[in-house]
Order: C-alpha cells, then structure tokens, then sequence
C-alpha cells in the first residue's frame, strides 16, 4: 500500500473504517427500511420470499403482492442491485478494493441464491405437514439446506479451484455478514417478543426462567467438557459452549469476534453445527410427538431448548404442533388448538436468542481480564484499560441491542403498530437470510479442509455429540418439565 493511501486509512474514523462498525449501519439502515411499515409505506416489498418448491416458477417471488409484477427474477435482481450497492459503499470505506469486491460479490450473491433454491426443493425441504399440499410422499425436512448448499458450494471452490477463489476473496466477508443479519435479528426478536407478550404471559415468564436456567447449566458444562475431556483451549471452548448453548452459528460467531478467535474457530463451529441441526429436526420433533403428546407444552420447550438454530427449532416446533395435536385427538379425543405448542418452542427461542448479545458483552470484558491476567503472569502490566474492554468489545452488539430495545420499546408503548411492525420485521428478515447465505458461502471459500481437520473438527464433533446426547437434551427435558408440566393448550 502506498504511504499516502496508508495514511489516509490510518486517520479514518473508525466509525466507518471498521467491519463491526459497517455490520451496525447496515443492519440498523435496514430495520429502519422495515420500520417504514409503520408509516404504511412498504419500502421493502420487493425483497425476495424463498419458498418450498415442486414447480421451479414457484421458488421465489417479491414479498408483497404491490411489487407482483417484478416476478420471481426481479425480486432477485432488486435484491442483488441493493445488496450490491449497500455494501459496496461499506467496502470501500473499510479499504477494500471497489471493483474486485463489487466482482466477487456479484459471483457469491448469485451462487446464493441458487443454493437457496435448490435447498427448498420440496422433496429436500418440504416439513411432514406439507407433504400433502405439495402431493409427495416423502421429504427429507431439511428446511435450512440452502445455508449447507452455499457452504458446500463454498468449499468445493475454496479447496478446488484457487484461482476462482483467489478472484473471490476481496468479496468473502463472513464475519461482515454475519453480524449485519444479527443486528437485523435484533428487530425482529423485539417485535416478536411483544407479540408473545400479548398472547399469554404464563408461557413467556415460565419460558424466560427456563432458558435461564437451562443455559446457565449448558455453557459451564459445554465449557469444562470442551477444557477437561477434548483439552481445546479457551479460544475454542467459549464459541464452542455459546454455538451448542444459545442458538448454533449466529452465537458462536458472535462470541468469537467478542474474544478475538481467529476466524477458523467459528468457521468449524459453524459447519458442525448446521449438520447437528439437521439430524436434530429430522429426529427430535417425532420423538417428542411420540413420548410427550400427553404433554404438548413441555415437548414445544424442550425442542426451543435443544434445537440449535433459530429456523431449525421453528421448523421442529411446526412439525411436533401438528403431530401432537393429531396424536392427542386419535388417542385422547382431545383437539388442541393450533399453534399453542409452537409458540411453547418459538418463545424459549427467543429468549435465547437474546442471550447473543448479553453473553458477548459479558465475555468481551471477561476476556480483557483473562487477557490481563496472561500478561500479569509472564512479568507484563497489570493494567487494563477502558480502552482496551472497548477495542475488545463487539460493536455489532450496540447494534442488535439497539434493534431489539428500540422495536420493543416502541410496540409496547404503541401497540397498534405492532401488526405492521412485525410485517416489516418479516421483510427484514429477508434480507438478513440473504446475509446468513453469503456468509456461509465465504466461510466455505475461506475453509482449507486438510487445515481445519487437523485443527480440530474430529474433536469438534466429539464435544457436541457427548454434550447433545450425554445432557443437553434430558436437562432441556428436565427444565421444559418442571416448567410447563400439566400445562395444555385450550381445545377447540
């Protein structure tokens, strides 16, 4: 770099240097997009809304039915041209070169959202409840396949083709993406909590003490087991704990750039972690139908409190309300009324996912001290300063607490606005599903294979299975039981 460009970088502000920064602009410019409901202005209705598919015209289509006459394609392409122009902007404040990132973006958005369409092909994605809309007799219910599709497309790149993936790596930002669709997760966990709010306060005050609970007891345990037994080092133990304890990818990323992992910790966690969650939908949600359908509100909790990943325990929570309540009315003549269970599974997830924010803060200044501690010990000052907490911290998380303080803020003191709100928090959405698959994208371009595996990824699987099977699921039933036991939904 030539001294006077280095220069100029160097006395940039951070505020809009720095790729924590950029994650909050993006995130809260695009909630604010969103937020334009609430004015009645549907500023993003031309966001694509992927959907389960047999018919390939029937993948995609513009979210609103005002912007019907895009179609599918140009739903897409208004998507590309956004995110395109968006990030662009960010890339060129934070030094990378324009052209190469515009390039290479293009590449991986596309790769993307085919990957995204073919992961919703029916027979791959459809839920058991859907087949008979769909008239298949089998699916695989794997309804986050898209974000394994891009990872996978990704990796054969990554560790195949190098000059294509020398091309694309001004673009490949996963860290970058991540964290501007979790301050867009930030919106919707807000709306959404009013939503519960109004629907039944019992099972939001028990499902907030469950998830304390529960995760007050998984991440110590994920933790020591990772330390005692696989002897990782704090570095991969805590994203570790945080991706099978909170919510899978999204935490173990963010607690990763709050303790500065190097980027293959998170990488690793993260394509573990989307497999676990799919054996887990294809598995849980039958096992709970079958052994709690005389107790449908402690199966929702249970499954909120061990599927890893915002969709995946939705999509298992959907699954186990349609089969409980089939069970319960062939078996007991008792017809529950829809959702109810759902909505068990659903609210124990958002708590959870709330926890992404509160964790990374705290481990962001615990890991300042841990530092200072290292340096005490080798003979070095014993002095830590704000600053230094500060540098650590992940400014992204100012900008997720602020989506989700500000949305619930303002539905609960308005709650007429709620309903449009949530609309365009749903919009929003999109956009940072958009964002999940980018990212899984570039951390399969960024992943050397023979690197990672001799890094850990054995072991990796190691510690999740025995924490999965050896606790995690009969403490997440433990804890759903104490809760909601005895507690039904109200019959038709």
């Amino acid at each position: 770099m030539a001294q006077g460009t280095y220069t100029e970088a160097a006395h940039r502000s951070s505020l809009l240097s720095s790729e924590d920064w950029w994650a909050v602009w993006l995130g809260l410019f695009i909630s604010v997009l969103g937020s334009s409901q609430i004015l009645g202005i549907n500023v993003l209705g031309w966001v694509p809304s992927f959907g389960v598919w047999i018919n390939p015209l029937q993948a995609v289509k513009a979210n609103s039915g005002e912007f019907a006459w895009l179609g599918g394609l140009g739903s897409v392409v208004a998507a590309y041209l956004f995110v395109l122009a968006v990030t662009t902007i960010g890339a060129y404040f934070m030094g990378t070169k324009v052209k190469k990132f515009a390039l290479g973006l293009t590449v991986i958005y596309w790769i993307t959202i085919i990957s995204n369409i073919i992961g919703n092909y029916a027979y791959l994605a459809a839920t058991p409840n859907k087949r008979e809309a769909f008239q298949i007799p089998w699916s695989l219910s794997l309804g986050e396949l898209g974000f394994v599709v891009a990872l996978l497309a990704g990796l054969i790149i990554g560790n195949f083709f190098p000059k294509i993936s020398r091309f694309l790596s001004d673009a490949a930002k996963p860290e970058w993406y991540i964290k501007t669709g979790i301050v867009i997760l930030g919106m919707n966990i807000g709306i959404q909590t009013i939503s519960a709010m109004s629907l039944a306060s019992t099972v939001i005050i028990r499902g907030m003490c469950a998830v304390v609970e529960a995760y007050l007891i998984y991440w110590p345990v994920v933790y020591f087991i990772a330390r005692k037994f696989f002897h990782f080092t704090p570095e991969w133990a805590a994203p570790m704990a945080s991706g099978i304890s909170i919510c899978g990818v999204a935490a173990a990323i963010a607690t990763g750039s709050a303790i500065r992992a190097r980027q293959i910790v998170p990488t690793i966690l993260a394509s573990v972690i989307i497999v676990f969650v799919a054996v887990e939908l294809l598995v849980l949600p039958f096992a709970a139908a079958f052994f709690l359908s005389g107790e449908p509100m402690v199966a929702g909790s249970w499954l909120g409190l061990v599927v890893k990943s915002d969709g995946g325990a939705v999509a298992s929570g959907a699954i186990a309300d349609t089969l409980i309540r089939n069970a319960a009315l062939q078996q007991y003549g008792v017809n529950y009324q829809e959702g109810w269970i759902l909505m068990a599974t659903t609210t124990s997830k958002v708590f959870i996912d709330v926890f992404i924010g509160v964790w990374s803060f705290i481990l962001a200044v615990v890991w300042s001290v841990y530092h200072l501690n290292s340096r005490t010990a080798q003979g070095g000052s014993a002095h830590v300063s704000k600053q230094e907490i500060w540098e650590r911290f992940p400014k992204f998380i100012i900008g997720f607490v602020a989506a989700l303080v500000l949305m619930f803020a303002a539905g609960y003191v308005f709650p007429d606005i709620v309903s449009a709100a949530k609309e365009g928090a749903g919009q929003a959405n999109l956009l940072r599903s958009i964002f999940f698959g980018l990212c899984f994208f570039s951390i399969g371009l960024v992943t050397n294979v023979r690197k990672l595996w001799h890094a850990g990824l054995g072991r990796v699987v190691g510690v999740y299975a025995i924490a999965l099977v050896g606790f995690i699921i009969w403490v997440g039933l433990i804890i759903s039981w104490i809760f909601y036991h005895g507690i039904v939904p109200p019959t038709v």
